[in-house]
């Protein structure tokens, strides 16, 4: 998901592109001191306790799940689009 979102994005510029990618990488990087510290994703076809959300800036949110001592990153979505068919 984010490699399909910043090809898209290196078609409008590169530049920012990148900018987008390291900054995506760099709030994901931080899961490994706390994973713990975000909320829990709690939608009603979502297994309850499973899955973490972290928004990251304005229109980013890393759904993640923590399985033994891994971080486990599932989508990387961009909160400008439809998701409805993740949260009904």
């Amino acid at each position: 998901m984010l490699g399909m979102h910043i090809r898209f994005m290196s078609r409008v510029n590169k530049e920012t592109a990148v900018a987008k990618k390291k900054e995506l990488i760099t709030a994901m990087s931080y899961l490994k001191q706390m994973p713990q510290r975000f909320p829990y994703f709690e939608e009603a076809y979502i297994p309850s306790n499973k899955y973490h959300k972290m928004f990251v800036e304005k229109w980013y949110l890393v759904i993640y799940q923590i399985l033994d001592d891994s971080v486990y990153v599932d989508y990387i979505l961009d909160c400008r689009k439809d998701y409805t068919w993740l949260i009904k």
